[in-house]
């Protein structure tokens, strides 16, 4: 069994992809962000930075904690064989893609995200330029899946990885009617069975039924390092 723990942003909902396609038992732990729980001491030994998702699998003599949405991906697609090639520039193509989310695409959306939505006063500059940044990723991302069904060749952990940083694309302020072969994509991917069961309950983070508070946003964007 792996406990996962989880909230629902794009990198807590791609570990839970990776579980739903790969059919793995896992048991979800909820942390509640905006209740501090991230910062919690018990959770910090399994996730140092304080950062959603973790796992801990307990199939071994000694359980495995592990931190990092990309690390853990790689992690189970290695230990059970799927979603990743066995043949080594295969799997060199799926993993190029996969940092280019964890370096590039990941970044820029969650920048775009909070200035657009979560900021306490609107930053022009910033709201630019990461728009126009995150634009020409889109870009990127449009002209590889032009001739070809999935961004590494067969379905993977890319493409697990991409999928929910495009979800949110509206609240990023961007149109996929611009990009033709990331919107076929996205179509595609928004109906495997496994990606309808993941968000069948999932909220719209950029939609909040009530604004945040100021306690709220002290707890997720105002915490320091603690001190060693």
């Amino acid at each position: 069994m792996i406990d996962l723990y989880f909230s629902p942003t794009p990198n807590g909902l791609k570990v839970r992809l990776f579980l739903e396609e790969a059919k793995l038992p896992y048991r979800i732990v909820p942390v509640r962000l905006s209740k501090g729980e991230q910062h919690r001491p018990d959770y910090v030994a399994i996730a140092p930075n304080s950062r959603i998702p973790a796992i801990v699998d307990d199939d071994g003599d000694t359980p495995l904690a592990m931190f990092e949405s990309g690390a853990i991906m790689l992690y189970l697609a290695e230990k059970t064989g799927r979603l990743i090639p066995a043949d080594m520039h295969g799997r060199a193509e799926v993993l190029q893609w996969l940092f280019w989310q964890m370096s590039a695409l990941g970044p820029i959306a969650g920048q775009i995200g909070h200035f657009n939505v979560f900021a306490p006063e609107r930053v022009p500059y910033a709201i630019d330029r990461f728009s126009r940044e995150l634009r020409r990723l889109y870009g990127v991302l449009d002209m590889r899946l032009r001739d070809r069904e999935f961004i590494a060749g067969s379905y993977s952990i890319a493409d697990i990885a991409c999928y929910p940083w495009i979800v949110p694309h509206r609240g990023h302020g961007q149109r996929l009617e611009e990009f033709p072969h990331l919107r076929r994509w996205f179509d595609a991917m928004s109906a495997r069975p496994a990606t309808v069961r993941v968000y069948e309950d999932v909220e719209d983070v950029y939609a909040p039924a009530q604004p945040m508070s100021a306690e709220e946003r002290r707890i997720l964007f105002g915490r320091t390092a603690a001190a060693g």
